[in-house]
């Protein structure tokens, strides 16, 4: 999912699950059973974070008013990256130092930041907030699809065929095939599928290569954005021109979308993984459609076809029962 923006989410969905199937009888500083004690009620969190993300892509939509694709996708990054790094400041942790580890994290900044988040603000150039919510439904999908054939040990069975059969039928129906692609711009959507099979392959990616670093999270993170924020740096000046004017809308939009949306989002959901448990934070995805759909209707007076939302519950359904594991007999 496009909320997906750190090089660890993945991997702290792994440990919450190791730790829950092993009884968590070895806490760390980080858990609750170490000490922790939980401020806001995870459920209001849980809320929280699904509104952050479903947003994003309504500021995604606004800064483009103004600002090219490329220039939206830097500044998001640069300031989710300023976000995680003061962050680091202020626990007094550091930067990975590594050569090896930076190269595994540019490739996961590429993948999981600078590629999609590029994409998708090229999509909603040519097709609504809304829709780009619904398209980014399909990131499960990819990363079950891309993780079935590159990792061994993620084997298919039942539940996770029928799921990525299911949702991809799902996509049909967003789109409209009957109609011939009745999605307004069919290109723009498929930059906004092509965004979700990046992260796919990023999750993949960071899981084969990012789960056992020795780092923190919050480190990790801010590595990672910051690497995707120099890789779009290294381009976004020759392909675009400087910004005539910086209103106050859209500049906002663009602030909040990278501090907030992808920087402080992490915290949020980092936090929900360790007071509510991985399965828990997971089941934000299914929210993150319904408020980018009602935001861009309500805030910008976007309009769908009957089948956009029906298609995304189709894939929302179809993402579900790919995670559902096989009951063993």
């Amino acid at each position: 999912m496009e909320s997906a923006s750190s090089a660890t989410e993945r991997a702290a969905y792994d440990t919450a699950e190791s730790a829950t199937e092993t009884g968590g009888a070895d806490p760390s500083p980080g858990s609750p059973s170490a000490g922790h004690r939980p401020g806001l009620d995870w459920r209001i969190r849980f809320l929280l974070l699904a509104l952050v993300w479903g947003l994003s892509f309504l500021f995604v939509k606004i800064s483009g008013e103004v600002f090219a694709p490329l220039q939206v996708a830097l500044g998001r990054v640069a300031f989710g990256a300023v976000a995680l790094l003061a962050v680091l400041v202020v626990k007094r942790d550091t930067l990975p130092r590594r050569p090896t580890l930076w190269l595994h994290l540019a490739a996961a900044g590429f993948l999981l930041n600078a590629l999609p988040f590029t994409l998708f603000a090229y999509s909603e150039q040519r097709i609504t907030s809304a829709l780009a919510g619904i398209c980014n439904a399909t990131t499960p999908l990819f990363t079950l699809l891309v993780a079935m054939t590159a990792l061994p040990s993620e084997r298919p069975n039942r539940n996770r065929l029928a799921g990525m059969a299911i949702g991809f039928l799902g996509v049909l129906v967003v789109f409209g095939i009957w109609n011939g692609a009745d999605v307004g711009d069919p290109l723009g959507a498929g930059l906004a599928l092509a965004a979700a099979l990046s992260m796919g392959a990023g999750w993949v990616y960071v899981r084969r290569f990012l789960t056992d670093s020795g780092h923190s999270s919050v480190s990790l993170s801010a590595a990672q954005l910051t690497a995707g924020a120099v890789e779009l740096a290294l381009v976004t000046p020759f392909l675009t021109s400087f910004p005539h004017a910086f209103p106050l809308a859209q500049s906002l939009s663009l602030l909040t979308l990278g501090a907030v949306g992808t920087g402080v989002a992490f915290l949020i959901q980092y936090g929900l993984v360790r007071d509510a448990g991985a399965t828990v934070a997971s089941m934000v995805t299914y929210l993150v459609p319904i408020v980018s759909t009602v935001a861009g209707v309500v805030v910008l007076g976007e309009t769908l076809n009957w089948h956009q939302p029906v298609g995304a519950v189709v894939i929302l359904a179809g993402a579900a029962l790919s995670q559902r594991r096989t009951s063993s007999k």
